[in-house]
C-alpha cells in the first residue's frame, strides 16, 4: 500500500470517529432538552382532572356561610332542573305540545282528546288516578294505551303535574 493511501485512511477514519462524537453529543443533547419541556396536556383530560379533584362538599359558618350555603343550593337547583326534560319548564302547554301532542289530538292508542268527552269519564277517577296513570303508563280495559311519563322517561312528577292540570284545563 501507498504511503499516500494509508495517510487517506487514517484522515478519513478521524473524521469519522468525530463525526460519531458529533452525533452521539448531539443525541446526548436532545435527550436532556426533551427532559426540560413539559409535556402538553390536552383540554380534556384537564377538564376530567378538575373534575376528578374537585371538593364533594364545603363547611358553611356564620351568616356569610348561610348566603353562601343558600346561593349553592340554588345553583344546584338551577343546575338540576336544567338537566330536567325540555329545560326543566313547568309549562303544560310547552311539554303537551312537543311530546303529547301526537297522541292527545288524534285520539291515538284510544288517547283521550282535549274535550269534555275525552277526559270526563277520566276526571272522575279523580285527579291523582290520573296523575298516577301518566307517571306509571297505563293500559286500559278498552286497548287505550298510556306509555309511562308520556314516552319521555326525563320528565320529572312536577312537570307531569303540570302538563295534566293543563290538559284538564284545555278540555273543559
Amino acid at each position: 500500500m501507498r504511503n499516500y493511501d494509508l495517510e487517506f485512511l487514517k484522515r478519513f477514519s478521524m473524521v469519522i470517529g468525530f463525526l460519531m462524537l458529533v452525533t452521539v453529543g448531539l443525541m446526548i443533547g436532545a435527550f436532556f432538552l426533551s427532559k426540560t419541556i413539559p409535556p402538553e396536556v390536552s383540554p380534556v383530560a384537564a377538564k376530567q382532572t378538575a373534575a376528578r379533584i374537585t371538593p364533594v362538599g364545603a363547611v358553611y359558618a356564620g351568616s356569610t356561610g348561610a348566603a353562601a350555603q343558600a346561593a349553592a343550593a340554588a345553583a344546584a337547583a338551577a343546575a338540576q332542573a336544567a338537566q330536567g326534560a325540555y329545560g326543566g319548564t313547568l309549562d303544560g302547554k310547552t311539554i303537551f305540545d312537543q311530546l303529547c301532542t301526537a297522541c292527545h289530538t288524534a285520539g291515538v292508542g284510544n288517547a283521550p282528546m282535549l274535550n269534555a268527552a275525552g277526559f270526563g269519564a277520566r276526571l272522575a277517577k279523580g285527579k291523582d288516578t290520573l296523575y298516577k296513570h301518566a307517571i306509571e303508563g297505563f293500559t286500559g280495559p278498552d286497548g287505550g294505551v298510556m306509555p309511562p311519563k308520556g314516552g319521555n322517561a326525563g320528565l320529572s312528577e312536577a312537570q307531569i303535574h303540570a302538563t295534566v292540570d293543563w290538559m284538564l284545563d284545555q278540555s273543559k
